[in-house]
């Protein structure tokens, strides 16, 4: 059992479930809006689509569908949960929480609800905080979910960020007993000394909203990519090394890769980097692209759905995000 690795029980995965918007975006389509074609986003990140939400769909409406399918795929009750974190750069509003305006909307009693904001590893974040309030014993029953409507922060004139980007969400059903793939361990940290690298600069109270923020389109995310490409494949190489290291276990147990879906080229340099083979690495990032968030429970969702796990294999689940910030989790199916 898990203790054997961990020393205390670990949480578990009951249930998982996903939802992207119906509107596909595709490349050719993407290159009439903005100066850039098909050939050149591929080459390049690996992507041929992404999913845009409707306006009239806001961050929770997405969080709610997939929510509803972690649910009913973990066979429980909404009366059992009694925490909800939602991991998101894009909340429906300041305040009050996502989670808050989810919990209405799925009908659940009183519990305890808040928002985790760890941009793209806001997922693995949120999943090592769930498993600690568990294992505390005051909570049995989390629901998880990272969720992102990217599209609402986009520039659709700058060819660098908006080609990047999708929207969708992924919930997961955690507890404290069970069965399901067991959450053995976490590696998460954070490296705040060069915030600009990528961030949306105006909106908070640094710079508030005004004219001048609006005019200088200062409400978009603004990223330097050359940088945050060097910095994600080092970070996510070190925090899955430590990951390891700390549960005695080597590269070569790892039968699967979960990364954040941003660029395969990160893949690819990850692999190099890890020695682990490229086919170890599950991407879904071609039909997606970059959901931040909701990136890591999208794929493993989908990896779930189609039988990719055996019994007893383990993965490593590992993102990067705007901070700089970094999470890897492991898991043993």
């Amino acid at each position: 059992m898990s203790e054997e690795i961990t020393g205390k029980k670990s949480s578990v995965i009951l249930g998982i479930g996903s939802y992207v918007p119906e509107k596909i975006l595709g490349n050719v389509e993407l290159s009439q809006k903005v100066e850039t074609s098909d050939e050149w986003i591929y080459s390049r990140t690996g992507i041929s689509e992404r999913r845009i939400a409707s306006d009239k769909q806001s961050t929770s409406d997405l969080a709610c569908l997939a929510a509803k399918k972690a649910i009913q795929n973990a066979g429980i009750g909404v009366e059992q949960i009694d925490l909800v974190i939602v991991a998101t750069i894009t909340p429906d509003m300041s305040f009050p929480s996502t989670a808050c305006l989810l919990q209405h909307k799925l009908g659940l009693n009183q519990v305890a609800c808040f928002d985790l904001e760890a941009a793209c590893s806001g997922f693995l974040y949120s999943l090592d905080v769930a498993d600690s309030m568990l294992s505390s014993g005051r909570y049995k029953c989390a629901l998880v979910i990272g969720a992102e409507k990217m599209s609402s922060i986009m520039d659709w004139e700058d060819r660098t960020t908006c080609v990047l980007f999708g929207d969708g969400a992924g919930a997961a059903v955690l507890s404290s007993g069970g069965e399901g793939p067991e959450l053995l361990g976490f590696r998460s940290g954070a490296d705040g000394s060069n915030p600009t690298l990528l961030h949306q600069p105006a909106g908070g109270s640094l710079k508030p909203a005004s004219p001048n923020t609006i005019r200088e389109r200062e409400h978009f995310l603004k990223m330097n990519g050359r940088e945050i490409f060097k910095s994600a494949v080092r970070v996510m190489e070190k925090a899955t090394r430590e990951l390891l290291a700390d549960h005695s276990l080597d590269l070569a147990d790892i039968s699967h890769v979960i990364p954040h879906q941003a660029n395969v080229r990160i893949f690819e340099s990850m692999a190099q980097r890890l020695e682990i083979p490229m086919e170890k690495f599950f991407c879904n990032l071609d039909r997606h692209g970059n959901t931040s968030a909701a990136s890591i429970p999208l794929a493993l969702d989908e990896a779930m759905r189609t039988g990719l796990f055996k019994t007893g294999e383990f993965a490593v689940l590992v993102a990067f995000g705007a901070g700089l910030t970094w999470s890897a989790t492991l898991v043993r199916f």
